[in-house]
C-alpha cells in the first residue's frame, strides 16, 4: 500500500516507554523508534520515562507529563505493597490505576485542542498494552473526526486448566480484579470510538470482539512484540552432533515460567540419548535457589548453569551461542523472547497456550499441549532427545525460524502499523453510503 503524500502527522499516546527498562516500556520505545523514522510523530509520555528518552533520541517531539506529589507518593506505597513476597500483579494494576487516570486527563486537556484543530493526522494509544484502561483523548478524536488507533493491546490470558498450585503463586485470586476496569468511567466508550483496534493475540482479539461487540472490520491482529536487528546478524548455529546439544532458557525464574519443568526433561533425556546436554538458564528471580537445587537433585548441575540478569543487548550473545531455545511458560501473551530466539536460528519448545503458539510453527519448533505438568515435561523430553539425534532437523528448523521471525521484525510491524493507519484515514475520507 502507499501512503498519503507527505509524512502522517500522529499523536502517539505511550504512558510507558523506555529504552532501559523491559517488557511494555522496551517494547513501547521500540515502536516510537522506528515509527518516528518514518512519520512526523509527538510522543506523550510519563515524565518517569524522560532520563532515558532523552540519553537515547536527542531530535524527537516529545511531551513529558509530570504527576502530583500525591499520585507520586501513591505510586511508591502501591509499588511496595504489590511486590512483596513477588509482584501481585493484578494488584497492582488495580490499585495503580490513579497513576495511570491523572496521565490520561493531562493528556486530553494539553492535547484536546490540537486534535479539534486537525493539527494530527490520526491518534495512536498505544500502552498500557492491558485492555482494560480508558483515553479520554478518544473523545476528541470523535468530534473531530480524526481516527482513533487503540493498540496494541494484549492480555487476559487465563492460566490453563490442571495448573492451580502455579496460578495460585502468581495471584491469579485477585484476577477478578480485572472487571473493576469494566466499571472504569469512558472505558467501553473508549473501544466503540476506536477506528481500528489491534489487538496482540488471538485470544485477546476474541475477547475484545465478544465483551465490546466490536465489529470485525474494525480489528486488527497484529503482535505487540517486534525483533531488532541485531538478533539477525550472527550466523546460523552449526547443527554438529559430535559436540554437547546446547540449550537455553530466558526469563524471570517465576512459577509459571516454567523453567523447572526444563530442568526435569534435560535429565530425562540425558539419560536417553549419549550426546552430551547442556542447558544455560538466563534471568533471575525468586525461584533460582529451587532450581539450582532441582539441578543438583536430578544429577545435572554439571550440565546447568545460571547466568543472572543479563540486558537486552547481551540477549543476542546470549541465543548466538545456544541451539535450541527452550520455554514451557504455561502463561505467555506475548513473549518477545521467543521471537527473539527464532530471530537467531534457535527451533523453539513451547507451549501452546497463548502468544507462543502463535509465533512457533510445527516447521520452526515444537508447540505442546498444556494438558498438564508431566505431559509438558514428556513433551520436552521428546523435543530434546529429537533434536539432539537428528542434526539435520535442527539444521532445518533453524533455518524456518530465522524466516518466521522476519515477519515480526520491527520494520515489518511498523510499516504494517502504518498501512492500518492509513486505511483508517482512507475510511473517514469516504463519503456515507446514502
Amino acid at each position: 500500500m502507499k501512503y498519503r503524500t507527505g509524512r502522517l502527522r500522529l499523536l502517539l499516546v505511550m504512558e510507558q516507554c523506555n529504552p532501559a527498562w523491559p517488557s511494555v516500556p522496551l517494547v513501547a520505545f521500540n515502536l516510537y523508534d522506528r515509527l518516528r523514522k518514518l512519520a512526523d510523530v509527538t510522543l506523550v509520555t510519563h515524565e518517569r520515562n524522560a532520563t532515558d528518552l532523552r540519553a537515547r533520541v536527542a531530535d524527537g517531539r516529545i511531551d513529558y507529563i509530570g504527576e502530583s506529589p500525591a499520585v507520586a507518593g501513591w505510586y511508591r506505597a502501591v509499588h511496595a505493597v504489590t511486590s512483596k513476597g513477588g509482584t501481585n500483579w493484578p494488584l497492582q494494576h488495580a490499585l495503580g490505576y490513579p497513576v495511570y487516570a491523572e496521565f490520561n486527563r493531562q493528556v486530553h486537556r494539553r492535547y484536546r485542542r490540537a486534535v479539534l484543530e486537525g493539527e494530527y493526522d490520526a491518534v495512536i494509544a498505544a500502552t498500557p498494552i492491558l485492555p482494560r484502561y480508558p483515553y479520554a483523548i478518544s473523545k476528541a478524536c470523535a468530534e473531530a473526526g480524526v481516527p482513533f488507533i487503540l493498540g496494541p493491546v494484549n492480555g487476559g490470558l487465563p492460566f490453563p486448566k490442571g495448573f492451580e498450585s502455579v496460578a495460585k503463586k502468581e495471584f491469579a485470586g485477585f484476577n477478578f480484579l480485572r472487571l473493576l476496569g469494566r466499571l472504569l468511567p469512558d472505558y467501553f466508550e473508549t473501544y466503540r470510538r476506536a477506528d481500528r483496534i489491534i489487538a496482540g493475540s488471538v485470544h485477546t482479539r476474541d475477547w475484545i470482539r465478544d465483551a465490546m461487540g466490536i465489529p470485525a472490520e474494525r480489528l486488527e491482529l497484529l503482535a505487540e512484540n517486534g525483533v531488532s536487528k541485531r538478533f539477525f546478524e550472527h550466523d546460523l548455529p552449526s547443527a554438529d552432533a559430535s559436540r554437547p546439544l546446547r540449550l537455553i532458557f530466558a526469563g524471570r525464574l517465576v512459577p509459571y515460567k516454567g523453567c523447572d519443568m526444563v530442568i526435569d526433561a534435560l535429565a530425562a533425556a540425558q539419560r536417553r540419548v549419549g550426546r552430551r546436554l547442556e542447558l544455560s538458564v538466563v534471568g533471575d528471580g525468586p525461584e533460582r535457589p529451587l532450581l539450582e537445587l532441582r539441578s543438583r537433585d536430578r544429577g545435572i548441575a554439571d550440565r546447568v548453569s545460571f547466568t543472572g540478569l543479563v540486558t537486552p543487548d547481551q540477549m543476542p550473545a546470549q541465543f548466538a551461542g545456544s541451539d535450541v531455545f527452550v520455554f514451557p511458560s504455561i502463561r505467555e501473551f506475548g513473549g518477545a523472547v521467543a521471537l527473539e530466539a527464532m530471530a537467531s536460528g534457535l527451533p523453539s519448545v513451547v507451549v501452546d497456550h497463548g502468544g507462543l503458539g502463535e509465533y512457533v510453527t510445527p516447521d520452526t519448533g515444537y508447540k505442546i499441549p498444556a494438558s498438564s505438568r508431566e505431559a509438558i515435561v514428556a513433551g520436552l523430553t521428546e523435543a530434546i532427545c529429537e533434536l539432539a539425534t537428528r542434526p539435520e532437523l535442527q539444521q532445518h528448523m533453524a533455518e524456518k525460524a530465522r524466516a518466521r521471525a522476519l515477519e515480526f521484525s520491527w520494520e515489518a510491524k511498523v510499516e504494517r502499523l502504518l498501512e492500518i493507519v492509513t486505511e483508517a484515514i482512507a475510511a473517514r475520507a469516504l463519503p456515507l453510503a446514502a
